[in-house]
């Protein structure tokens, strides 16, 4: 089977958890940079990124990278890659995404169009053809612009990894799937230990930390566009990936995983999305403020997204909102909290400084991801 180069996109910031979800994989990574991890894989590490990797946002089959300072420069090195390794004579190409930083050719469209050009003239001369039906599977082409180097990659994902199937309903400001994986893959939490989100909204964190308990593959329930790509990736890799998922779910634990909202329609919600991914009996969901957050019992974690203020009317509400998860999380008995907001003020209202603090960006928006840390628990069978 062909070895090749993947890249897994990711958030600026969760770079070394992608990197450990990779290598659990079994793949050997070649380069960790600021927001993607790339690997070496066969056909059959196409599916299992596609279907396990809970981190990244898609699987992309690296083409090549090349130095472009001029349009036609990107024609000529674009064109002098081997594209009908990848996509056959009836296939469906375009370059679907090109972003560009601190490079000279900075213009999305005129790289997408320069580039569709050159691989066109390159598989005309392949094929001996002059027009392409383009009836065929799809190859959406991603670029990747830094300092005039341009990545340059295959999706085989299609839609957005971060899009399990199971969010139907969503309230404001919520936080991917893919990002809250990756930040409680960051703390030290285990399906045995106690979490909590007081601001749950659609449920994502409680949710995916199901997931994780019952090992439920976050792929298991959508397809991906490379399904398509028989002459690629044999259909049995895809049934392998899919078989093995379901032989790994494991829904018959104990955990004590809740989530919080004071407002009611997120709860509703969140219960939504929790049935449609099939880990509801395993989350405890009500409608509370954070200020009535209560747990009998210790070492338990608080992993949450609360309100920032994205809206000018609501920054004036933080000050106390703050004041009230600090309050909270005071009352509980050794235990540990990691709050991710873009409010600049929130250790000095909570009450005391984060033991750690991590740069996370969330899109565009630069956020932090604080980290209070509780001791740790005895070890089971040693005296409390």
């Amino acid at each position: 089977m062909n070895l090749w180069e993947l890249t897994a996109p990711c958030h600026f910031g969760t770079e070394a958890v992608l990197k450990r979800e990779i290598l659990d994989l079994g793949y050997d990574v070649t380069k960790v940079e600021d927001g993607r991890v790339t690997f070496q894989a066969d056909a059959q590490g196409v599916a299992d990124a596609n279907m396990f990797l809970r981190t990244t946002e898609r699987v992309l089959l690296k083409v090549g990278e090349v130095k472009a300072e001029t349009f036609d420069e990107l024609f000529e090195k674009t064109k002098a890659l081997p594209w009908e390794n990848y996509i056959p004579k009836n296939g469906k190409f375009w370059v679907a995404k090109a972003n560009s930083i601190k490079s000279k050719l900075f213009s999305p469209s005129d790289i997408q169009s320069i580039m569709k050009k050159a691989i066109v003239e390159r598989l005309k001369g392949i094929y001996g053809i002059s027009w392409f039906p383009e009836d065929g599977p799809e190859f959406p082409i991603r670029v990747a612009f830094m300092k005039d180097i341009a990545l340059i990659g295959i999706d085989t994902s299609g839609v957005s990894l971060h899009k399990r199937g199971y969010r139907q309903m969503t309230v404001k400001a919520p936080i991917t799937e893919t990002l809250a994986s990756a930040l409680l893959m960051l703390t030290p939490w285990k399906k045995d230990r106690i979490l909590v989100d007081p601001f749950c909204g659609s449920g994502t964190f409680p949710i995916e930390a199901a997931m994780m308990a019952a090992d439920i593959a976050p792929g298991m329930n959508r397809h991906f566009l490379a399904e398509n790509w028989e002459h690629l990736i044999p259909k049995e890799c895809w049934e392998d990936a899919r078989e093995e998922a379901g032989d790994r779910v494991n829904l018959d634990i104990e955990t004590d995983i809740q989530g919080f909202d004071i407002d009611a329609a997120a709860i509703k919600a969140a219960r939504a999305n929790a049935k449609m991914a099939g880990v509801d009996r395993l989350i405890h969901f009500q409608q509370r403020p954070v200020s009535e957050l209560r747990h009998s019992k210790p070492f338990g974690f608080i992993v949450t997204n609360p309100p920032y203020g994205e809206r000018i009317e609501d920054k004036a509400n933080l000050p106390a909102l703050y004041r009230e998860i600090g309050e909270s999380y005071e009352r509980l008995d050794r235990w540990s909290m990691y709050l991710i907001t873009a409010y600049d003020k929130a250790e000095n209202d909570i009450g005391r400084k984060a033991d750690k603090n991590r740069k996370i960006y969330n899109g565009m928006m630069k956020t932090y991801y604080y980290q209070f840390l509780g001791p740790r628990p005895p070890k089971k069978g040693s005296m409390k």
